[in-house]
């Protein structure tokens, strides 16, 4: 039974580029997006049989923008890894594992709903031509969690939903000051957004 060291070790001697981090016992591999698949296809044949998350991170302001995250699980010998890549705005598709690990039919889709990424071998794409919204509304315009989407939201021109303006803040979101003041001095309201 290997530990996530040797699978890491052995990651690390297949593939070149692979930058390896370790914080708190955690294994990250850093690798490329063309050899992303590759590796995924690696990790299942290693018995990562357990595709526990698939997230994205807006790094706005850089250059690639976005960067994948993937939670591997090995249930056979309790292995955990943790593979990363980026994506360019201005190519900004991603490579679908939905083959590998059927759990990320939905965390590709959320992946593309809130932050815009595509994964063009989804199979959503073969079948409807499109990746289907997973949290917001079908034709919804706009990616919730980039950066640069104001808090308040954005308008929409879409008469047959219910709610299409931007969302009142109703006196939040809040931000806690560290003080000994009582809690309406501590959350300060946050301004509207413009």
């Amino acid at each position: 039974m290997a530990t996530n060291k040797e699978d890491a070790d052995a990651i690390c001697a297949k593939f070149t580029g692979v930058k390896r981090s370790e914080f708190r016992r955690e294994t990250t591999l850093t690798v490329t997006r063309d050899q992303f698949r590759q590796i995924a296809e690696f990790c299942r044949a290693m018995g990562y049989d357990y595709l526990i998350d698939v997230s994205s991170v807006d790094h706005m302001g850089q250059e690639p923008r976005y960067e994948m995250v993937y939670e591997l699980q090995s249930l056979a010998h309790i292995g955990h890894l943790r593979l990363k890549y980026t994506v360019s705005e201005d190519d900004c598709t991603a490579p679908s594992v939905v083959d590998i690990w059927a759990t990320a039919d939905w965390h590709e889709r959320e992946v593309f709903d809130m932050m815009g990424i595509h994964f063009p071998a989804h199979p959503d794409v073969k079948e409807v031509g499109h990746l289907r919204r997973i949290l917001m509304w079908d034709g919804y315009p706009f990616h919730p969690l980039q950066k640069d989407f104001p808090l308040a939201g954005r308008p929409s021109n879409m008469p047959d939903v219910a709610f299409s303006n931007a969302a009142p803040l109703a006196g939040g979101p809040f931000v806690t000051s560290p003080s000994t003041a009582g809690t309406a001095e501590r959350e300060p309201r946050s301004r509207e957004m413009e």
